[in-house]
């Protein structure tokens, strides 16, 4: 089966959640005979078609990117609808309101939708987009959600005529695609000894992830916080740290994937303190389980809650909470043993909601059938304990 999947950006472009999230559905499909390919846009697209381990890749370029909405030309438009014509079934990933304009050009072919977040920072454009919008998630064969409490917070997914097409399929990673040798050198660079307790922060550095708020948390703290990413908050959140002097907070910057791995396999747990509902999953906690760490998130309405159960895998706190992000980190750096028996719980809810081939079985059964027109309205891809 041939798996056409769309969005905004792909690697070999910088890396963030999203795109990770699409890596993995291919790697995991394709271990099950899914041929996964990705159109793409880039401001600087390689000619032709490259090839990567979960899928072949193919970009035209970005002209523009308004309110981080990618736009592409004709060209872009032509290459799309050639693909979809090759293509069994079509792997939108929302929002991308180009992708909406794709869609009404190309021949029509089985689509399933992966709704990833509610459009939060555009309130304005998200009016004047949403008859599109609207048109797009109603003409889909499927829509998935990724997580229960996502389904129930958001508007979108309240409407009669995407609810019924609703599935819900968890986000999950395959872990073989990690590194098994993890590169422990960086911990002689951040003056940091492996063995000391501390806390990790890993992702894209954005608006959203309520950076200012760690910080603030950082205060007191019993042992040290490590924030390993880039982007585009870098040079405010690195100015609060010296303005504040918080010597305890080390700034990795980016980091391999080696040094990731070591990164959480050292940690004595994982924090990720967004405070709006663009972080709508959090792929970092994934990996934090997948590693048996325990994790400190914000309890927003999505699906951070979902994969962070509070008093199971971590600790779920208020938003914006400097003193209860505080609290939560503390009780974890003092107490290696409810740490260890957190990181236990978060590593088995892993091996039964996110592993790679719970993830894989979940995609390749629903593309097998929305492509034999075999869906069942209203019926789960995945029953999905709470």
């Amino acid at each position: 089966m041939r798996v056409l999947n769309v969005y905004r950006t792909y690697f070999p472009d910088p890396p963030g959640g999203m795109q990770e999230a699409i890596r993995q559905i291919c790697l995991s499909t394709s271990r099950l005979g899914v041929q996964n390919s990705v159109f793409t846009l880039s401001p600087n697209p390689a000619p032709g078609r490259i090839d990567r381990p979960e899928a072949q890749v193919v970009r035209q370029r970005s002209w523009a990117a308004p309110a981080s909405c990618d736009l592409g030309g004709l060209q872009a438009v032509k290459t799309f609808r050639a693909l979809v014509a090759e293509a069994d079934v079509v792997h939108y990933f929302f929002p991308w309101p180009f992708a909406d304009i794709l869609r009404e050009l190309a021949p029509r072919r089985p689509s399933v939708l992966t709704y990833i977040s509610d459009v939060v920072r555009q309130k304005w454009l998200g009016r004047l987009y949403e008859p599109l919008m609207l048109r797009t998630l109603r003409g889909m064969d499927a829509v998935v959600c990724n997580s229960p409490a996502y389904a129930r917070t958001s508007p979108v997914l309240q409407d009669p005529a995407i609810a019924e097409r609703l599935r819900m399929i968890p986000l999950g990673i395959e872990e073989s695609c990690y590194p098994t040798q993890s590169d422990a050198g960086l911990f002689a660079r951040l003056a940091i000894e492996p063995s000391e307790p501390f806390v990790l922060f890993l992702g894209v550095l954005r608006y959203y992830k309520g950076l200012q708020f760690l910080l603030e948390a950082c205060r007191n703290l019993p042992g040290k916080l490590v924030i390993a990413g880039f982007g585009p908050e870098a040079a405010r959140v690195r100015g609060q740290a010296r303005r504040m002097r918080l010597d305890q907070v080390k700034f990795a910057g980016h980091v391999t994937d080696s040094e990731k791995v070591a990164l959480l396999k050292a940690c004595r747990g994982l924090v990720l303190p967004s405070h709006l509902r663009s972080e709508a999953y959090g792929m970092v906690l994934v990996e934090a389980s997948m590693h048996g760490k325990p994790m400190v998130s914000c309890e927003i309405g999505t699906g951070t809650s979902f994969v962070n159960q509070h008093g199971k895998t971590g600790f779920v706190v208020p938003p914006e909470s400097p003193e209860a992000l505080a609290g939560a980190m503390r009780r974890l750096l003092t107490d290696s043993a409810l740490a260890a028996r957190l990181g236990r719980n978060a590593r088995q809810r892993y091996d039964a909601l996110f592993s790679g081939d719970t993830l894989g079985r979940a995609y390749a059964t629903l593309y097998s059938e929305i492509a034999k027109g075999a869906l069942t309205p209203g019926a789960p891809a995945q029953d999905t304990p709470r």
